[in-house]
């Protein structure tokens, strides 16, 4: 309260058919009055609703558990009580899932006082997987899941998580999936940011994220062999919810958290940091991890520090422009002994610096292939002798 009652409000307008939806609301030990809210709601709403009221767990994942073993529709969709949908939104979802066959369907998001993702709703996509499109950087639970799909792979959120249970149970979904759509023309959920900035997600201390991330990456290792796609997952981990842990707040924290976040840190990266993850990442992301892996929090205060004031790092070009490297703390430092490639920009950072070259990494290719060519006898390849 009181933003389940504009939450309640954008149930009711759904413009799908009421007899073809059902409620189950969980009251997970409300104190403010939700329980009472809900029972009114369930006496004059068109629709089916199911109120069930239950002492507090604590967090998402037993609340959505009994809802999800009580649903009974072909799909399912998790709807926090802070925020709202769309009018259209389910009707919208769930046409886009009969046309296309697929197993999710995401939804554009629209921040309310808070960010959204944004980067996987460029276009409408009928039927997508998570190699071949950006909904890896949103795992957050507000999708519509096939039930079937969720039934068939006794698919529920674990509930020893705090955070980060959502990611968890949304990427097995991905990778099980038989096709994913993405409707980007319409706003489908709106997260909207609480005054109080009680988020679950921002709540709890620092060693839940490494519970989350060490359950994200293990999903991925179990699920997809390793190489290219497997590195291209564990991007979402690495970036999203490990390496803040050693971004600005490192900076504040003590000594001892300091060495309990590299002990947390430390097995993760031995298991899961490779060479085709750093490849995928910037430079200064890719340093700051290099260093945790390496067990260097002396040089990473340095690095942090860099980057918490937004300098730009000066740039060194090579190699008549094709090699570009970004100079950060410790770059040629024989005391910190970082290798050169850590600090080695990958094209697509690179290009937004003058004199760089990315066309110019295939000349010694092009060179060897005009030697061999004037090498050739006069008749090219495949002349006889006469």
């Amino acid at each position: 309260m009181p933003y389940l009652v504009e939450c309640l409000a954008s149930v009711e307008a759904q413009t799908i058919d009421p007899a073809r939806l059902e409620v189950i609301a969980v009251d997970d030990g409300s104190t403010d009055g939700t329980g009472e809210c809900l029972e009114e709601f369930a006496a004059r709403a068109p629709m089916p609703v199911t109120v069930v009221r239950q002492d507090n767990s604590g967090g998402p994942s037993g609340p959505r558990n009994v809802g999800l073993g009580k649903a009974a529709g072909r799909y399912v969709f998790f709807l926090d009580a802070d925020d709202r949908l769309g009018p259209e939104a389910l009707e919208r979802m769930v046409a886009m899932a009969d046309e296309n066959g697929t197993d999710v369907v995401l939804g554009r998001v629209e921040g309310v006082n808070r960010t959204a993702p944004k980067s996987m709703f460029g276009k409408t996509l009928g039927r997508t997987d998570v190699h071949s499109s950006n909904i890896k950087f949103t795992l957050s639970a507000q999708k519509l899941f096939r039930r079937e799909l969720l039934e068939r792979h006794g698919m529920r959120f674990d509930e020893s998580l705090w955070t980060g249970e959502d990611a968890l149970f949304t990427l097995e979904a991905y990778l099980r999936a038989d096709g994913v759509s993405v409707l980007a023309d319409y706003t489908c959920y709106y997260l909207v940011g609480r005054e109080d900035g009680k988020h679950v997600t921002k709540t709890g201390g620092y060693t839940l994220r490494f519970d989350s991330a060490r359950a994200l990456m293990k999903l991925i290792a179990d699920m997809v062999p390793a190489g290219d796609r497997r590195d291209a997952l564990m991007i979402r981990p690495f970036l999203i919810t490990l390496l803040p842990q050693f971004g600005p707040t490192f900076l504040t924290d003590d000594e001892d958290v300091r060495r309990h976040k590299f002990e947390l840190a430390g097995p993760l990266m031995d298991a899961h940091w490779t060479p085709g993850v750093a490849r995928l990442l910037k430079v200064h992301e890719r340093l700051r991890l290099h260093l945790v892996a390496m067990g260097r929090p002396e040089l990473l205060l340095d690095v942090v520090r860099f980057v918490k004031a937004k300098k730009q790092a000066p740039a060194v070009l090579e190699k008549r422009g094709t090699r570009l490297y970004l100079i950060y703390p410790h770059f040629r430092s024989r005391a910190a002994g970082v290798p050169d490639e850590i600090y080695l920009a990958e094209a697509r950072e690179a290009r937004a610096f003058e004199g760089y070259r990315a066309a110019a990494a295939n000349t010694f290719l092009r060179r060897a292939l005009r030697k061999a060519r004037r090498m050739l006898p006069i008749g090219g390849f495949g002349a006889t002798a006469a």
